[in-house]
């Protein structure tokens, strides 16, 4: 009797542990069941530091919004094949819709027109223009105003240490940097999410 007692006594932990194992078996295939092929093989193929970087989006080229960046002054920006950059009050124009990628912490993006392929840029001067290839005149630094719209101002130059905005006039021109201020009307936009028809450029 006692020998009994003793067996089923030492049995009993493992006999535990066995079914714990069995229902985290269970779990985690309910998990992954649940994933897509890429999916499931990141989860299985990331190294402990590989799934921490990918964390920092600007680390992976970005976080990225399609979107159209509508004007506190009634405009939707445009970035056409020319490189020329001025408003329209035509929502489904398709020079409007961008592509807003980060690039580096601190809220530090580029902004691109799907269609046209340009970059928008400021240079020294303050002057906006499309450009071809990236560098480092396309950098803005993306700035929450309390008033719920966005103001995007260069990452590079500044005017007189004041900061140099992204903006349009009541007419649709965009304005030189050195014009501009955070406060003002011009420089304030609003990212408009783009309905799925919307997005078709080609």
């Amino acid at each position: 009797m006692l020998k009994w007692m003793l067996t089923w006594n030492l049995q009993n932990p493992f006999s535990g542990l066995y079914l714990h194992a069995i229902f985290l078996f269970g779990s985690v295939c309910v998990v992954y069941s649940d994933c897509t092929a890429e999916q499931l093989a990141a989860i299985m193929n990331c190294s402990r530091h590989e799934r921490y970087t990918r964390n920092y989006d600007y680390m992976e080229g970005g976080d990225v919004r399609i979107r159209q960046l509508f004007s506190r002054t009634q405009w939707f920006l445009t970035i056409d094949d020319y490189g020329n950059i001025n408003g329209t009050q035509d929502p489904t124009n398709c020079y409007s819709i961008l592509e807003i990628r980060t690039v580096s912490e601190g809220g530090i993006l580029a902004i691109k027109g799907i269609k046209s392929q340009h970059y928008i840029s400021m240079n020294k001067a303050g002057q906006l223009q499309g450009k071809r290839l990236y560098n480092e005149n396309c950098n803005f630094k993306e700035v929450f105003l309390e008033n719920y719209f966005n103001a995007y101002s260069s990452a590079k130059w500044t005017k007189n240490g004041k900061e140099m905005f992204i903006a349009l006039s009541q007419k649709g021109r965009p304005l030189r940097g050195k014009k501009t201020r955070r406060e003002h009307v011009a420089s304030h936009f609003i990212p408009m999410k783009c309905r799925e028809d919307e997005r078709r450029v080609d």
